[in-house]
């Protein structure tokens, strides 16, 4: 056969695609183990042969380049496989979050124009609900820890693992354009529809990258390495648990999948499959630290990112004080999802965690190949002093170009070639990014400013407060006047009042940790703070409840 000669100039164009990632593992640890619960023990090996036989199985019942696929399961090797088989398709993979609303659920399926759904037995009844709704969906998989179907209306086409079984153990994947779409999610926000968020194979790969070098190329406390551990317990249809089941791959590390998030599985995963990284949102780690019997095990092992909200102080100190190493990072569903990460710089390191927690707890310095600029209402650069603040305005190659199919909110993402984030925060000297508030969640008093994460954080600090959430509330005098509702630690109910709360920010201010006209005028101890389908507090909620 004769050679190909390249004119000048021409050369083999690599797309990087995801499907290279997998050629990654396969390599350096094939026999490297990937957990599922107590239920499964798979190698890279045999995980790479079953994401050909689903892409086999996917390709027999119609699906094909550009097709959207839904998956409704709980944190696995399944969803594993599906990150990569049906990317490396061309197929697109709709990572469907199943804490929504049923309308919800019904708008973002026939809005992403789903063609095929692969759902876990859990979930049936959640689509039983819309069934006769969908416009778009040609077939159903069910999915089954024990092989049980159950009764129901939906014709399911076949079981995932009898497909796997029928399926051919070897497919062809393609050599795609790196700019296919490879993936689409629908974000939770607390008002409107839920807007479509979209990524390419070369934004996941490049994101994939990112997050190794800012998680494990800096010397860090927390650093990710070949020989780590890693377990997520951020779900994997959110923001594709942060993009780290391609990096872990990536890296070639043992993985955990812990299915249904339940405390006492979490933890027995934890101790016995030697679980050395993770990330949640502060919630999970909060549940975690208050649990008796988390706090009879050294966890000094367990490195632990927050993002999703910010990380109170007292809370990393609580954990910090069970041995666990944790900092804060990041990022949105915009933008893939890492901007920054709470990394120590050299001069640092020489320092015990306690002494560095008020850089652990912040929202971190700028990972690689992302620019972060603070923005006035005018579109002027602030200062980065460590006291100015604006909208937090961002750019890297991983970030969405636009809403799926939303032209007129896409307009308000990109302004100026800086994706504008919808956050508030400050640069220090240093450079660490501080987020200090939602736009739509500053607290504004009697002209003045304040940000309803830094009463959060101040109440925080109180021995009695397990989580605590701060809004505004209409004042014909001042505009608004803050207003905070608390949730007690279980040991301290019926012992602490809302006006001893209220004291101890009153004493916060006279500090000089917070203005006076921060000092909330009522502290409302309530049992529990409503939250978002990804667990973060919902303000919105709040504000139904408590503002006429």
């Amino acid at each position: 056969m004769a050679k190909k000669v390249y004119e000048p100039g021409e050369s083999y164009k690599y797309q990087l695609l995801i499907k290279h990632i997998l050629e990654m593992p396969l390599a350096f640890a094939p026999n490297q183990e990937i957990v599922y619960r107590d239920k499964v023990r798979l190698t890279y090996r045999t995980l790479n042969e079953r994401i050909h036989r689903l892409a086999n199985g996917l390709g027999k019942i119609g699906v094909g380049v550009g097709d959207k696929v839904c998956i409704f399961d709980y944190d696995s090797h399944r969803y594993l496989e599906c990150f990569f088989a049906v990317p490396m398709m061309g197929a697109i993979m709709h990572t469907q979050n199943w804490r929504l609303s049923p309308e919800q659920i019904l708008y973002t399926m026939n809005h992403a124009e789903d063609k095929i759904v692969l759902i876990h037995q859990d979930f049936v009844p959640m689509l039983e609900a819309i069934w006769d709704k969908l416009t778009t969906v040609k077939k159903v998989i069910l999915i089954t820890d024990d092989g049980a179907k159950p009764e129901s209306k939906i014709p399911f086409d076949t079981e995932y693992e009898e497909m796997l079984a029928g399926a051919a153990s070897a497919y062809d994947f393609p050599d795609l354009d790196e700019n296919t779409q490879a993936t689409i999610f629908y974000t939770t926000g607390t008002t409107g529809l839920p807007k479509g968020v979209h990524f390419s194979h070369r934004q996941l790969v490049l994101h994939a990258q990112a997050l190794l070098l800012a998680t494990g190329s800096y010397e860090s406390i927390a650093r990710c390495k070949s020989n780590d551990v890693y377990m997520p317990i951020t779900p994997m249809f959110h923001v594709h648990a942060w993009g780290f089941p391609w990096a872990a791959t990536m890296l070639g590390v043992k993985q955990v999948y812990p299915g249904r998030y339940e405390p006492a599985m979490l933890l027995k995963l934890i101790l016995t499959e030697r679980v050395t990284f993770s990330h949640c949102v502060p919630t999970i780690i909060q549940m975690l630290v208050s649990s008796p019997a988390a706090k009879k095990f050294d966890l000094s092992f367990w490195k632990v990112i927050i993002g999703g909200a910010r990380l109170p102080k007292s809370l990393a100190l609580e954990a910090m004080e069970m041995g666990i190493q944790i900092f804060a990072a990041y990022g949105m569903s915009e933008t893939c999802p890492l901007l920054t990460a709470a990394n120590l710089k050299p001069w640092m390191l020489n320092e015990t965690m306690q002494h560095n927690v008020d850089t652990l707890v912040k929202t971190g310095l700028p990972a690689p190949l992302v620019y972060v600029r603070l923005k006035d209402p005018l579109g002027r650069d602030v200062p980065h002093d460590g006291v100015a603040t604006g909208e937090v305005c961002v750019r890297s190659p991983w970030l969405t170009e636009s809403y799926f199919k939303d032209p007129e909110r896409s307009k308000d993402l990109w302004v100026d070639g800086w994706l504008h984030t919808g956050d508030v925060g400050l640069i220090d000297k240093e450079g660490y990014l501080q987020v200090t508030d939602r736009i739509k969640d500053v607290i504004k008093t009697g002209g003045e400013w304040i940000s309803s994460q830094d009463l959060e954080n101040v109440i925080a600090n109180h021995e009695a407060v397990m989580e605590a959430a701060a809004i505004g509330i209409p004042d014909a005098k001042w505009g608004e006047r803050p207003f905070l509702v608390a949730v007690l630690k279980p040991d301290f109910v019926g012992k602490v009042t809302g006006d001893e709360l209220r004291q101890f920010v009153l004493k916060a201010s006279e500090a000089g940790k917070i203005p006076k006209y921060g000092v909330p005028d009522r502290v409302e101890i309530v049992a529990a703070i409503p939250k978002t389908s990804v667990g973060k507090i919902n303000k919105v909620e709040i504000r139904k409840i408590y503002i006429i």
